[in-house]
C-alpha cells in the first residue's frame, strides 16, 4: 500500500453538487437513482475513502513512532555501551597506573612528622619483593640501606647496559640491576646483621602485598634459627651453621616455589640437615685452616732452603 503523504484528518469533502461534478453526477444517475441520490453516493463513496485513509494514517503514524522509538533505543544503548567503554577503559588506564606507580596513589593519613626513620630499601630489593623472588638479606642491614641512600637519586626508568648470565649484553632498567661488588651473601653476614635485617625484610615483604601466611612462615624461620641452641654456643663454627643453613635453605625454598615439587613449611627446621651444614661449615674451616698452615710451612721452607 503507498505510503500517506498528508493527513486524511484534514481533507474536506468535495461538494458533488457542485457543476465541476456534473459529469461524475451523470455517469451514477438514472430511471432509479435521481441526481440527488448520485450526490449521497458520492458523499458516502469519499467518505469511506477517506475513513480507510484515516486508519491507514493512524497506523503509518504509529509505525513511524515505534520506528523512532526503536532508533532512538539503538542509538541511546550505542551511546551508553560507548560512555561505558570509555570507563571501562579510563578505571584500566586508572589501575594499570596504580599498578605501575602504587606509591603515586598511597592514601596520607592525618599523622606528624615520624621520629624515627623510615627504612627505604633499594628499587632493586623491592622489585623483587614485589614479584615474590628471593632477595638477600644484605639489602635490609645498616650497610645496604646506607647504599640505598646513595643511589636514591636513580632514575627508575632509567636504561643501563648490563651484561647477561650468558655473557650477552643488553639495555636493562637501572632499578632491576644490583651493585653485585657491595652485597654479601646471606651466609656471610654477622649474625648481628642478620638478626637486624630479619624484621626490616619482614615489614617490607608486608609492604608488597605478599600472603599472610607466608609472611608468617618467614618470620617463624628466622626467629627459630635465632633462638636454635646453635646461636648460644661457644663454637663459633655453630652460629656460622645457622647463617648457611639460612642462605641454601630460603634459595633452595624459593626455587621450590616454582617448580613440581612445591612449596613447603620453610620454618620448620631440619635438624639432620643442620647438622649436616654444620658438618661442611667445620670442614671449610678445617681445610681453609690446612691451606693456610700449609701455606706458612712452605715459606719458612723456601726462606731456609735460600739462606743454606
Amino acid at each position: 500500500m503507498p505510503r500517506l503523504l498528508s493527513d486524511p484528518n484534514l481533507n474536506i469533502c468535495p461538494n458533488y453538487a457542485d457543476d465541476a461534478f456534473i459529469n461524475t453526477r451523470l455517469q451514477l444517475t438514472n430511471e432509479n437513482i435521481t441526481e440527488a441520490q448520485a450526490i449521497v453516493i458520492l458523499r458516502n463513496i469519499w467518505q469511506a475513502g477517506n475513513t480507510a485513509d484515516k486508519a491507514q494514517w493512524q497506523a503509518q503514524r504509529e509505525e513511524d513512532r515505534e520506528r523512532q522509538e526503536n532508533i532512538e533505543r539503538l542509538e541511546d544503548e550505542e551511546q551508553a555501551r560507548q560512555e561505558q567503554d570509555r570507563r571501562d577503559e579510563d578505571e584500566a588506564a586508572r589501575k594499570e597506573d596504580r599498578k605501575k606507580n602504587k606509591y603515586k596513589y598511597t592514601v596520607v593519613p592525618e599523622l606528624d612528622v615520624p621520629l624515627k626513620t623510615v627504612i627505604l630499601p633499594s628499587s632493586y630489593a623491592t622489585r623483587k619483593l614485589d614479584k615474590g623472588d628471593y632477595v638477600e638479606l644484605w639489602y635490609f642491614t645498616n650497610d645496604g640501606l646506607d647504599d640505598a641512600k646513595l643511589k636514591s637519586s636513580v632514575d627508575e626508568d632509567a636504561m643501563i647496559m648490563a651484561t647477561l648470565a650468558g655473557g650477552d649484553t643488553a639495555w636493562v632498567s637501572a632499578a632491576s640491576t644490583r651493585n653485585a661488588g657491595a652485597v654479601i651473601d646471606d651466609q656471610n653476614l654477622t649474625f648481628k646483621d642478620f638478626c637486624q635485617a630479619c624484621p626490616r625484610i619482614i615489614t617490607a615483604m608486608q609492604e608488597a602485598s605478599w600472603p599472610v601466611d607466608r609472611v608468617t612462615m618467614m618470620a617463624m624461620f628466622w626467629r627459630n634459627l635465632q633462638v636454635h641452641d646453635f646461636r648460644s654456643m661457644r663454637d663459633p663454627q655453630a652460629q656460622k651453621a645457622l647463617l648457611v643453613y639460612q642462605a641454601e635453605q630460603r634459595k633452595r625454598w624459593h626455587i621450590a616455589v616454582k617448580s613440581a615439587a612445591g612449596a613447603y613449611d620453610l620454618s620448620r627446621i631440619n635438624e639432620v640437615l643442620l647438622e649436616r651444614t654444620r658438618a661442611n661449615v667445620y670442614l671449610e674451616e678445617r681445610t681453609r685452616s690446612d691451606n693456610k698452615r700449609d701455606y706458612r710451612v712452605s715459606v719458612i721452607f723456601s726462606k731456609r732452603c735460600e739462606r743454606a
